[in-house]
C-alpha cells in the first residue's frame, strides 16, 4: 500500500499531500495535508527506539492534562519495521512580549503539579537516549542515580570520560545534596530548550518533544539557559506563580550537567570542558 493511502486509512480522511519537514536528528518528519486540515507525521525504526512515540504521546497528554498546551496526539502505531506518531499541526507565529508572559505563567502553573516522589511510572527518552525514572524519595538520590551516574558510565564506556573524571564525579556526588535547596517534586517538561517550545496563534506557548518526569523545577529553568532563545522576561511572570529560590542562577550549571552529558554522548567531546568545569567547581 502506498504511504498516502496507508495514512489516509489511519486518519479516515483523504490525503492530498505528504511532504518532508526539516529538522530532527532521530525521526523522519512530514507534513500531511488532508481535505480537512494539516497534521505532522513522525517516523523512525521501532527496533532502534522501542516505544519512543508511545512515551512521547504519554508525555504530551500528561502535560496537556496538567495545564499547558501541546499538539493533540492523533495516532500512535507501528507498521512493518517502523513506528509512527501523528500530531495535530501547530500554526505558528513570531513570539512577542505576550508570548513570554504567557509562557512564564504556563511554566509556573505546570511546576505546581506535584506528587510524593521524584520520577515517573515508566522510563522514557531524552533525545535518542533512554531516560531512567525509577522513583526516589529525594532529589539528590534521583539526580545522582537516575540522571548523572548512568550517563557517566555510558560516557566512560565510550572513552568520552576517563578515570580521573570518575574520581571528580564521586566528589561531586558527595557535595550535591548540600548544593540544591529541597523542594517538592514538580512535573517538568524535561527537555525545555528553545527548539521544544513553539509560539502558536494568539501568542500561545506550545510545548513539544517532552521528556517528562517529576523532578526539581530548576531543571527546566536551567535548560532555558543552555542554548539561549528565551526572553528573560518570562521569569518575571514565572516568579508571580512560583518564586525561584535564592541563588538559583548559580545552580543552573549544576542542573545542566545532565543535558551536557547527554550531548557529550550524542555529539562528542566539545561538551567535555564545560562538564569538567562544573564538577571541579562544586566537588
Amino acid at each position: 500500500m502506498l504511504i498516502n493511502e496507508f495514512i489516509a486509512n489511519r486518519l479516515s480522511q483523504d490525503v492530498l499531500n505528504i511532504s518532508p519537514l526539516q529538522g530532527g536528528d532521530i525521526n523522519d518528519t512530514f507534513l500531511i495535508q488532508t481535505t480537512d486540515c494539516q497534521y505532522v507525521l513522525k517516523r523512525n525504526k521501532k527496533t532502534s527506539f522501542p516505544q519512543m512515540f508511545e512515551k512521547e504521546a504519554e508525555g504530551l497528554n500528561k502535560l496537556s492534562r496538567n495545564g499547558v498546551i501541546t499538539p493533540q496526539v492523533i495516532d500512535v502505531f507501528e507498521h512493518d519495521e517502523n513506528q509512527f506518531l501523528i500530531l495535530a499541526h501547530i500554526q505558528s507565529e513570531e513570539p512577542q512580549y505576550n508570548f513570554w508572559k504567557n509562557f512564564g505563567y504556563a511554566l509556573g502553573n505546570l511546576h505546581l503539579n506535584s506528587q510524593e516522589y521524584f520520577g515517573l511510572e515508566y522510563p522514557n527518552y531524552i533525545g535518542s537516549l533512554e531516560q531512567l525514572n525509577d522513583k526516589k524519595n529525594s532529589w539528590g538520590t534521583f539526580f545522582i542515580e537516575n540522571r548523572i551516574q548512568p550517563l557517566v558510565h555510558k560516557a566512560f564506556d565510550r572513552q568520552l570520560l576517563d578515570r580521573k573524571h570518575l574520581v571528580w564525579f564521586d566528589g561531586f556526588f558527595t557535595a550535591f545534596p548540600n548544593l540544591v535547596p529541597k523542594e517538592k517534586p514538580a512535573l517538568i517538561h524535561g527537555d525545555l530548550w528553545s527548539g521544544n517550545l513553539m509560539c502558536g496563534m494568539r501568542q500561545t506557548p506550545v510545548f513539544i518533544d517532552p521528556a517528562i518526569y517529576y523532578g526539581h523545577r530548576e531543571m527546566d529553568i536551567a535548560m532555558t539557559k543552555m542554548f539561549g532563545g528565551f526572553d528573560r522576561i518570562f521569569l518575571d511572570y514565572y516568579n508571580e506563580i512560583l518564586p525561584m529560590e535564592t541563588g538559583w542562577e548559580k545552580r543552573m550549571s549544576i542542573h545542566n550537567l545532565y543535558p551536557n552529558l547527554v550531548h557529550l554522548i550524542l555529539f562528542g567531546k566539545s561538551y567535555l570542558r564545560g562538564i569538567e568545569g562544573v564538577i571541579n567547581e562544586f566537588a
